[in-house]
């Protein structure tokens, strides 16, 4: 069931009458902060402190000038009358900031405790399946260094049913992530043993790029997915990544998402979190066995 719809803005902002700037381009008003402040976090769980008020202008500034309105409360009644738009307001408050192998720890428990039991499990010949959800994984390099430990472990990958789920509410950077293309530098701190798996590419502006190999981007599947709505899953997975995503959210917010995370993986399987994210409490499904990695207790 999808959770229960919020009532109030995850920050409290002051009643105070409306305050304008009159040096900025665009109209933007205290009330006119906190509306969107409530749509954001209704709609998909993020809460906007007061902080950001400077951050949800400048980003939000361009759909203004793309729109071609004068104010953000013109904003704030396009967005109630279209559908379509709460993407593009969604798209353009999310922050996308990753890299390859980020905390390569991660990705070392991954390898020792998935990756290699998974080639010890299927020897002999035996097909077997395998699941990993990387959720929030903005323009693709979770995923895809995900993809590339897999495809080095597992040697006749093709032979079995391996896959991997990205999911991100943004569409526009889900689109990036699809092509796998990157810059050449992003691949400086890749360990040389799985720089073999990115290839160059000459870009429009006649820059060189790397692009994944097809045989690592075909592992992995993009979807749009809002973590708050409900999740069109069937099966459970073998390890979920949900890196540096949480920490937008509120406390009940992180509470209830855990919760739906630990019922969607496999007993004994493996939970992975931000390096700057905690679970309030304990939870009484999992087990901390390192730095930000949970296990579901069997």
């Amino acid at each position: 069931m999808p959770p229960t719809p919020r009532k109030a803005a995850a920050a409290v902002f002051s009643d105070d009458a409306a305050a304008i700037d009159a040096s900025r381009e665009f109209a933007f008003s205290d009330a006119d902060f906190r509306h969107l402040a409530k749509v954001a976090y209704d709609y998909a769980g993020i809460a906007l402190a007061s902080s950001k008020q400077n951050l949800v202008y400048s980003r939000l500034s361009r759909r203004l000038r793309a729109l071609g309105l004068t104010s953000f409360q013109e904003y704030r009644q396009h967005l109630e009358e279209s559908d379509r738009e709460i993407e593009s307001f969604i798209n353009s408050i999310s922050t996308n900031h990753t890299k390859f192998f980020r905390e390569a720890h991660h990705f070392d428990h991954f390898r020792t405790h998935i990756a290699v039991p998974f080639v010890q499990s299927a020897h002999g010949g035996a097909n077997r399946r395998l699941r990993v959800w990387s959720a929030g994984c903005s323009s693709g390099e979770e995923p895809y260094t995900i993809a590339t430990v897999l495809k080095r472990e597992i040697r006749d990958i093709e032979r079995h049913d391996v896959r991997i789920l990205a999911t991100d509410i943004d569409t526009d950077i889900l689109g990036k992530a699809a092509r796998g293309e990157y810059q050449l530098s992003s691949i400086d701190d890749v360990p040389k043993t799985y720089q073999s798996f990115f290839q160059p590419v000459s870009s429009d502006d006649e820059t060189t790029n790397v692009i994944v190999g097809e045989d690592v981007r075909s592992l992995v599947a993009f979807r749009r997915l809002n973590l708050m709505e409900s999740w069109p899953f069937h099966g459970l997975f073998d390890a979920i990544f949900c890196r540096n995503v949480m920490i937008y959210f509120d406390a009940a917010t992180r509470a209830a998402l855990v919760e739906r995370f630990t019922k969607q993986l496999k007993p004994g399987c493996w939970l992975y979190i931000g390096h700057s994210e905690s679970l309030i409490g304990s939870h009484p499904g999992l087990e901390l066995v390192g730095r930000t990695v949970y296990r579901r207790i069997a």
